[in-house]
């Protein structure tokens, strides 16, 4: 029988409060972001940030419980933004959307930054000193391909040498996380900039080297649409992912189906059900019903576990929205039963 677990990747939305205060404590432009040694107020406000998050997710009834990234200031960029290696450019427009990031811009070797992995052991002992709910620790990485499509190359030279080293910076900070039951690898890229036509493998290796330094369950996360389906092809067969994110609110959701029924999928699935940058709250029943309508256009499909996710991450919402879609996304598993 199908596992079915509701969970997201992150990035939540910051409370007005913390909003107010760390626009106090860091300045009021966009180029006063984050630096990654921050401590005194602001280091105690981001652990408060975190402790909500948490508290939101437990009291949600969610599977899974992320750290929720409150530090971040975009979903892909951070972890080499903070990075000692890296010199941050321009303000770029983020994706689709009215949100930004830094230019990360690589200068040296990327060795061991441990910025995360100090995230996680913080959230890991939050989860531990609550008796609220029963839910494991996941934890979220950007995936390698989208990490190194946004970021600029100015030490290793070649396109091919700096998505390898990328992938290894990310495997080596995931080894120094803490337990997880689950990885996230955020991949929009994937879909709004794949590689070229025979550099597919490049990609897919570049994944399955983050994934296989971890023992959790790997979930590719894309975002934004259908995955090409010759990509899609690789991704089941060489990025050693336990399920690929799948986002069934974007309008090409035909094209999704069509990859399932074509290629197959692996061995979980995680769909993308609740629309991330719509505050319209979807019921529980909307939810669960576009669960069924999937497994019913793939019958022959038997997967270990389905995520319920949201097509996008959450931070683009207001508080008592987001807060709202993780209720929706958490009954709708009792809904399933």
């Amino acid at each position: 029988m199908t596992e079915r677990v509701a969970a997201t990747p992150g990035i939540y939305p910051l409370p007005d409060w913390a909003k107010e205060t760390l626009s106090d404590l860091k300045g009021h432009q966009k180029g006063d972001l984050l630096s990654g040694d921050e401590g005194g107020e602001i280091a105690e406000a981001y652990d408060e940030v975190r402790a909500e998050f948490v508290d939101d997710q437990l009291g949600a009834g969610l599977d899974r419980v992320v750290e929720g990234q409150g530090r971040w200031d975009d979903m892909i960029a951070h972890p080499l933004t903070v990075h000692e290696s890296v010199e941050t450019g321009g303000i770029v427009r983020y994706y689709d959307n009215n949100n930004f990031y830094r230019d990360p811009r690589v200068v040296d070797d990327l060795g061991f930054s441990g910025d995360v992995a100090a995230e996680l052991e913080a959230a890991a002992d939050l989860i531990d000193g609550t008796d609220v709910g029963d839910a494991p620790l996941a934890a979220t990485l950007p995936g390698p391909y989208s990490l190194a499509a946004l970021a600029t190359d100015e030490h290793y030279g070649d396109e091919s040498a700096f998505q390898a080293a990328i992938a290894d910076f990310l495997a080596g900070e995931l080894e120094a996380f803490p337990a997880h039951e689950t990885l996230f690898l955020l991949e929009p890229s994937l879909v709004t900039d794949p590689p070229a036509e025979g550099a597919e493998e490049r990609a897919t290796d570049a994944i399955a080297t983050v994934a296989d330094a971890t023992d959790a369950d790997v979930v590719v996360q894309t975002s934004y649409g259908a995955l090409d389906e010759k990509l899609y092809a690789h991704l089941v067969d060489e990025a050693d992912a336990d399920a690929l994110g799948l986002d069934l609110v974007a309008g090409d959701r035909e094209d999704t189906v069509y990859n399932v029924q074509e290629y197959g999928a692996t061995d979980s699935v995680a769909l993308g059900l609740v629309d991330g940058q719509n505050t319209l709250v979807e019921e529980p029943e909307t939810v669960a019903e576009r669960v069924e309508w999937f497994e019913g256009q793939v019958p022959a499909a038997d997967f270990e576990a389905t995520y319920l996710t949201p097509n996008t991450e959450l931070f683009y919402l207001p508080e008592n929205k987001y807060r709202a879609k993780l209720s929706a996304l958490a009954a709708a598993t009792e809904v399933l039963e």
